[in-house]
């Protein structure tokens, strides 16, 4: 099966972006759609921000960017937009990774492109979206996710509130679930012959991942004849997520003899494996505990038992021990360690720098029996402007050198 086409061969996508959106179309591009960037002639200033610098281009460009086409235009000339709409009348959708109305402005919105091209989907994504009192309120990455309550300030010793580690959510999930839009809107316009337009805001992307929380503490506004937390807690009204877990026993870290594990056996079913497993089935008939849910919150003494029982072992024997004796444990990895587990040596080889200008990870979507086409490396500004035009819109010499004289690549 190794000559079957990429799962998106054949979806045409033109990408107009600056930093983190853009990687709405990285998605796609990995599974084999041909995406074309276009930038100013300037270039995406995403090649000089953040660290780390790779050999002069940060790691953000060159994983955002990889399997791109760049192709550069000025769209302020008309010669620029002309050539835009014309790369339209055949694309699939347009990926617009700014504030929104960009495009708007510079008259290619999705009226403007709909008139060339009645099937196209148009996709704007931005940081709080194209409606709502923030719509224009310039932003980055952390900002959606203390906007939607993910990550908290911390204080350092001198009482200074900092930002502190944490996964960025809302920049990443927002291309996410802009990709998955894209091609539910391409798979209705092959359909119906029509287009769509629709908006992404990384902000609400970092909420909707988030769901739990919020909607947990939205249940609780209910009376508690109506909403309880779970019985092995007496059905008290728990804070949602982890942050109720704080005080776990049978849900919690604990340290191993190399670094740190999760154990999780709030099952009774998981709980009794773990103890005879170990040689204390005392324990279980000591604490039995609840069928399901039950984190023995609060046991201390129980809690000091398995501290020294975790202790005894290395990381990896306890994963070992989760396996033969159907018990959840889990290794507590960190960014920097996470490359050596062996779970992550099997599933996420990287895909090497030799080819994309840092080692990177790859998209983490698998079809059994195929083997997805390796990304090439990040464009530099303009590198396919010609190619682009040529293998797309037929041009020849002249067109390109007409375009180029009336400034449409910029002077």
């Amino acid at each position: 099966m190794a000559d079957r086409p990429a799962p998106l061969a054949g979806l045409r996508v033109l990408e107009v972006s600056m930093l983190g959106p853009g990687a709405l179309t990285t998605h796609l591009a990995d599974l084999g759609a041909d995406v074309v960037k276009i930038e100013p002639p300037q270039g995406d200033y995403g090649r000089r921000m953040t660290w780390p610098i790779v050999e002069g281009v940060s790691l953000l460009f060159l994983h955002i960017s990889r399997g791109k086409k760049s192709l550069a235009l000025d769209l302020r000339t008309d010669a620029g937009r002309e050539i835009f709409l014309e790369l339209a009348r055949d694309a699939d959708a347009v990926v617009e990774g700014m504030r929104p109305g960009g495009l708007d402005r510079r008259g290619l919105g999705f009226e403007e492109l709909r008139k060339v091209n009645p099937r196209i989907v148009f996709v704007t994504i931005s940081g709080y979206g194209a409606t709502g009192p923030y719509r224009d309120l310039p932003s980055h990455g952390i900002a959606y996710d203390a906007w939607a309550g993910i990550v908290q300030p911390a204080v350092d010793a001198d009482g200074f509130p900092y930002i502190p580690e944490h996964p960025s959510v809302g920049i990443h999930a927002g291309p996410l679930f802009g990709a998955l839009g894209l091609l539910a809107g391409v798979l209705r316009a092959r359909e119906t012959g029509e287009g769509c337009c629709l908006e992404i805001a990384q902000s609400d992307a970092a909420a909707a991942m988030d769901w739990l929380r919020s909607e947990t503490w939205k249940a609780y506004e209910r009376p508690e004849s109506e909403v309880t937390g779970n019985e092995a807690d007496g059905f008290e009204r728990r804070a949602p997520g982890t942050a109720g877990m704080e005080g776990g026993v049978r849900y919690q870290f604990y340290e191993s003899a190399d670094g740190h594990v999760l154990f999780m056996a709030s099952e009774r079913e998981f709980w009794k494996n773990f103890c005879e497993g170990v040689g204390r089935p005392d324990l279980f008939e000591r604490w039995p505990g609840s069928q399901y849910a039950d984190h023995a919150r609060g046991n201390t003494e129980l809690r000091a038992i398995l501290r020294d029982i975790f202790a005894t072992r290395t990381t990896a024997e306890w994963v070992a021990f989760g396996l033969e004796h159907n018990t959840p444990i889990a290794p507590a990895n960190t960014p920097k360690t996470l490359p050596s587990d062996p779970q992550f040596q099997d599933r996420l080889p990287w895909l090497p720098a030799s080819r994309l200008g840092a080692d990177m990870l790859p998209i983490p979507i698998k079809f059994a029996g195929e083997e997805l086409p390796v990304p090439t490396r990040a464009p530099d500004v303009g590198a396919h402007t010609e190619e682009v035009l040529r293998r797309l819109l037929g041009w020849d010499d002249a067109r390109i050198a007409a375009a180029r004289e009336a400034g449409a690549f910029g002077r």
